[in-house]
């Protein structure tokens, strides 16, 4: 899909309009032992990750995390902060839809964090939802 393509199928709409509410954040001082704590008891495939100012650092699956829960030790010491995890930059509300699905696309994100001017958590981006908004709608 080319950049006119991507900006015409979703002319006018903006990060805004697409993203969606996501209240599962940690800390990035969690290990990864109560990472994976959280993941089991939330039943969710990923977390955000938040520094120690409160601003978005990241994403977390529990995926990323299989190579430290092989050995206990790892998962009992191990810091979030110190694990491989999706880290921004991340989308922002202004943000032109159509670019933002062509980010999403070209770094292959199934789900993006959308903050605010000073890092902090608006919301989340999804792929199904961009798709579902920027798909050329038939006319009748």
């Amino acid at each position: 899909m080319s950049t006119q393509y991507a900006q015409s199928a979703s002319h006018g709409l903006t990060v805004s309009d697409a993203m969606e509410p996501y209240e599962y954040q940690i800390a990035d001082d969690i290990t990864v032992d109560r990472a994976n704590e959280i993941f089991r008891g939330a039943h969710v495939a990923y977390l955000l990750v938040r520094d120690h100012d409160g601003r978005c650092e990241g994403l977390v699956t529990r995926a990323g995390l299989d190579s430290f829960l092989t050995r206990s030790w790892y998962a009992e010491r191990t810091p979030l902060r110190d694990t491989a995890h999706q880290r921004g930059p991340f989308a922002r509300p202004e943000m032109a839809l159509g670019l933002a699905a062509l980010a999403m696309r070209i770094k292959s994100l199934a789900i993006w964090p959308v903050i605010d001017d000073d890092g902090y958590l608006l919301g989340i981006l999804t792929a199904d939802r961009v798709a579902g908004l920027t798909a050329p709608h038939p006319v009748a």
